[in-house]
Order: structure tokens, then C-alpha cells, then sequence
């Protein structure tokens, strides 16, 4: 199910069910209320209420790409993907953004956010108003009232258990970033509850719990319709947090990391030959679809929204190079939004052998490496995403793109084994080099990028990561796991402020919750540092 033809209407049916949780601001902006049982009709009612929970992780409103369902927020601040990649990216050496007086950028990409940031409030309203979306779906579809409505209980148990993936999902996003977030489930009585705060411990064992439960409802691994969630979704959430588990609860679980990994690689999906394929137009049918494991889709013309990869391929055009038209949009492109800080584009430009890596695919020529932020004519920039396919042609539209972004990928879990064999999770140190070899080698066309036994080490391991999966939502999550991302063990370009960049404290690896769901939730208490 590439989601398409009814998503705005499946999304204004969600919303009009779904109640207004106290610590969200979730404007309806259809007056008229319509009951649950002139909704909830046939299984096809509920089939694309639940593409509406999917949904959420695109559009932002009912209305169209210009307006946002959470009150307060623009359109742009209020998608989840573009939230997860401002918090996960900007906030590393990976990217930075060049309009800085836009609300918000600079405390993130600068590691000095306050409570008060607008960026923090859209990824956190955004994510609870995913599970608000989950907990109606799970609210209106039990045994008792599909009984009563006459609808046959069929396939409801695998419906189910994607809502309750998707609930995990976002609860893990909460977990990850902020350490902390209101429970809330689809028991409870609808209205403005204060949901009690969970701490980052209870978190994981929500999310955990969830992710076990719902699984065995779900198909095999790379067998759904795509951008479905299967056995794979499930157990690659669980392999990222048994990963993290040491940050997320102070107990490593490396071993289950591994074994998730097993599962997942053992499931049916497979590497794509062309690295670039992951992030072309047709990414959901040129081979891609087989290594990515969750698409969050994108559609030029039913899913137009101003996040995903739509603000990504749009950012990459550089104002100097008016490379738009390669990318698939228009020549302009959205004015050199991002560009590389210099340690990350130095992990392919120090060495020449990385300049015969297909993932090496920054634009140097006629810019210097080092960059002021204001100046979009400084910084290296890359062509990672496109909104061409793989065939040469264009997507649907020139200013939203059809390629969908790949939330996680097989190439991430070939990695997260290894690493997780080198930090004691057991596992086949062969298997391990053989996995790493094989991204390698499709990097490089050749054997000629290998490494050996003795170069497979963690220090290898995080730059390879910075290498494979760079603008993917991982490098934020994968500092901080390493230990680099506080301290002054590792300096970038702009960290905690100044340009040669400085430590940051370590309260810093979590973000402050949102001076607004403080506000609204008496339940919810602050973090230290904040």
C-alpha cells in the first residue's frame, strides 16, 4: 500500500474521532462532530482510518501542504520527519542550516535549545499526536464493537498490531529525544487527561512491550504491502533499542540487539545494487523497496507536505550551483537550505579512496569546505536525495517529490550487527566483516574498499556509519551512543555555539520538554539542566 488516492480523506476521518489530549493543541477544524458509529460502517472505514495513522507521519494538516493541525505550529515545524531530521541531523556535524533566524534552527544546530524552542514542541505534539491517532484506532476497533457493528473480525488483528507499531514508534521517538513523555492508552477515557509521565526506563519497557506483543500478529519480515508495517518494522525498533539500551536504561542488551538483527537479515530483504537507488523517485519499485525495511512515502501529488524529502532534496540545491533540475525540482530549489559542516564532509575527503565511494556524493568544486552559516556559497553540499528515478525521469511534481523517505534500511542493520558483535552481543566476527564488506562493496563496485579483521573496530564502525546512512535520521542517536556527541572528546564546526566549536554539557544529550506540554500536563516534570 503505497498510501495515494484517500489519504486526505482518511486523515480528516481520523481526526475527526480522535479526542484532544491536554498536553496537545489539536486544532478540528471541521465544526461538525460526527459520532464514531457514522464512521466506523465497514471494514473499509476502518482500513483507511488506520492509513490515517500512517498518514500522520506525512501531511500536517486537512487542508492541504500550507496549514498545520497543531495550533501554534507552521506547516514546516509540525511534520514529523522534517522534526526528526532538524533534532537528529542539525544538531551534529553532519548538516547546518542556513537561514538561522528561522524559529528555532539556530538552539538546535548550535546544542543551546531552551523549553521554549518551537522545533522541540513540533516533534513532541507531533509524536503524541501520533499516539493519540493509534489509541482511537485501538479504542474503536476491539472485539465488542466490531460485534456490534456488524463488521467481520478478520484481518483486525493484524490491523491492530500496526497501530500499536506505530504507537511504539513514536513513543520510541519520545524516549530517544526527550527521555520522557505522558502515557496515555486507548482504555482511558477520551478528553483532556494528563496522562502520568513515564520516565526514559518505563518508556522502554512500553515501547518493548508493544513491539512484542503486536509482532506476532504481523507478517513475515519484507512481506506487507510497502510502507506496511511487518515482523521487520517491529523487530528493527527493538534491535535499535536493545542497541541504546545502555543510554536509554543503564543495562547494555547487545546480545538482544544482535539476535533482532538476525531476524531481520534473515527475513527476505536485500541490498539494492545501487547504493543511490534508496533515495531516487521510484525508490518504491527500482529494487530499493527490498532493503528498506519503513518508508515514510512521499507523493508529489497526494502527500504534499513541506518536511521529508521534499524540504531535503529542495535544501540541497545550492544557491551557486542551481542544480535543481538534476534533483528532480526546480532550478532554485528552496535557496541552499543545508550544507555540510567540514568534519563530516572530511570522512570521504581526507582519504582519496573515498572518492570512488558511490555514497560520496558531495558537490566541492568552487566552495571552500569551511563555511559561515549566512554565506550558502561556503560548505561543501551534497546530491544524496533526488527526486529523479532511477531511468532518468522526473517525479510528479517539481516542488513536493515522490521519493519516499527510507526511515530504516538493511544496509543500517549489516552495521548495528557488527557493532553490536564488537561491544559483546556475540554474534560470528566473520559474519560480522562480511556484512560490512558487502555495503563496501556495493560502495565501491569492487573488492578495492574492504577492510580486514583487524580494521573492524567501533572507531570504524561509527565513521562507516556516518559514510552509509548520513541524513537518515541516525547520526544524533549514534554520537551520543559512542559518547561523542557531549564532552570535547569530538569538536565540529559550530558545536555548542562558536565556529571552531566547543564541549557542550551532558545534560545536553536529552532535550528539554516543551515549555507548552509542561504548560498544558501537570504530570510532566522537566529535565535536569533545563
Amino acid at each position: 500500500m503505497k498510501i495515494k488516492h484517500y489519504i486526505l480523506l482518511t486523515f480528516i476521518g481520523s481526526l475527526i474521532f480522535t479526542s484532544c489530549e491536554s498536553d496537545l493543541d489539536v486544532e478540528l477544524r471541521d465544526p461538525n462532530i460526527t459520532l464514531a458509529d457514522e464512521i466506523f460502517t465497514s471494514e473499509e472505514a476502518y482500513r483507511q482510518a488506520l492509513s490515517g495513522v500512517y498518514a500522520n507521519l506525512s501531511l500536517t494538516s486537512l487542508t492541504g501542504p500550507g496549514d498545520s493541525n497543531i495550533a501554534g505550529l507552521d506547516p514546516g515545524t509540525g511534520q514529523y520527519m522534517r522534526g526528526l531530521f532538524n533534532l537528529q541531523n542539525l544538531s551534529t556535524d553532519e548538516t547546518i542550516f542556513t537561514f538561522e533566524n528561522d524559529p528555532g534552527i539556530r538552539g538546535v544546530q548550535r546544542n543551546s535549545v531552551s523549553s521554549e524552542n518551537v522545533l522541540l514542541r513540533g516533534v513532541f505534539s507531533r509524536a503524541m499526536f501520533s499516539v493519540a491517532l493509534s489509541n482511537e484506532f485501538l479504542r474503536q476497533s476491539t472485539d465488542q464493537l466490531l460485534q456490534a457493528r456488524g463488521i467481520p473480525t478478520g484481518e483486525f488483528p493484524k490491523f491492530r498490531a500496526e497501530a500499536k507499531v506505530l504507537k511504539a514508534l513514536s513513543y520510541y521517538h519520545l524516549m530517544d529525544l526527550f527521555g520522557k513523555a505522558p502515557y496515555y492508552d486507548e482504555t482511558m477515557e477520551v478528553g483532556f487527561t494528563q496522562g502520568e509521565e513515564l520516565s526514559r526506563t518505563e518508556l522502554f519497557d512500553l515501547v518493548e512491550g508493544l513491539l512484542l506483543e503486536a509482532r506476532e500478529n504481523l507478517p513475515a519480515g519484507n512481506t506487507a504491502d510497502y510502507g506496511r508495517i511487518d515482523q521487520g518494522v517491529a523487530d528493527m525498533v527493538l534491535a535499535k533499542i536493545y542497541l541504546n539500551s545502555e543510554v536509554y536504561t543503564g543495562t547494555p542488551r547487545y546480545t538482544e540487539a544482535l539476535n533482532k538483527c538476525e531476524d531481520i537479515i534473515n527475513a527476505g530483504y536485500s541490498l539494492v545494487n545501487d547504493y543511490q537507488f534508496n533515495f531516487l523517485a521510484d525508490n518504491n519499485t527500482n529494487g530499493a523497496q527490498n532493503e528498506i525495511i519503513f518508508p515514510i512515502v512521499n507523493d508529489g501529488q497526494t502527500t504534499q507536505n513541506f518536511g521529508g524529502t521534499t524540504i531535503i532534496i529542495q535544501g540541497q540545491v545550492g544557491a551557486q550551483e542551481q542544480n535543481g533540475e538534476s534533483l528532480g525540482v526546480n532550478p532554485g530549489g528552496f535557496g541552499g537550505l543545508f550544507r555540510l559542516r567540514p568534519k563530516f564532509a572530511q570522512k570521504f575527503t581526507l582519504n582519496p579512496l573515498f572518492e570512488n565511494d558511490a555514497r560520496n556524493l558531495i558537490i566541492s568544486e568552487d566552495r571552500p569546505i569551511e563555511l559561515e552559516i549566512a554565506d550558502p556559497n561556503t560548505g561543501f553540499i551534497t546530491t544524496k536525495y533526488s527526486n529523479r528515478t532511477s531511468t532518468g525521469g522526473f517525479g510528479t511534481d517539481r516542488t513536493f517529490t515522490d521519493t519516499d523517505f527510507p526511515m530504516f534500511r538493511l544496509a543500517d542493520v549489516y552495521l548495528m550487527y557488527a557493532e553490536a558483535h564488537l561491544r559483546g552481543g556475540g554474534g560470528d566476527a566473520g559474519t560480522a566483516l562480511d556484512y560490512v564488506n558487502a555495503l563496501r562493496e556495493r560502495a565501491f563496485g569492487d573488492n578495492s574498499g574492504n577492510i580486514n579483521s583487524a580494521q573492524l573496530s567501533l572507531d570504524f564502525i561509527i565513521d562507516e556509519r556516518a559514510r552509509e546512512l548520513y541524513w537518515e535520521n541516525h547520526r544524533r542517536q549514534d554520537l551520543i551512543r559512542f559518547g561523542l556527541f557531549t564532552g570535547n572528546q569530538y569538536i565540529w564546526a559550530f558545536k555548542g555555539g562558536p565556529e571552531t566549536g566547543t564541549s557542550i554539557d551532558g545534560f545536553r544529550a536529552i532535550y528539554p520538554i516543551p515549555a507548552a506540554s509542561l504548560a498544558t500536563n501537570q504530570n510532566l516534570t522537566q529535565n535536569p539542566g533545563y
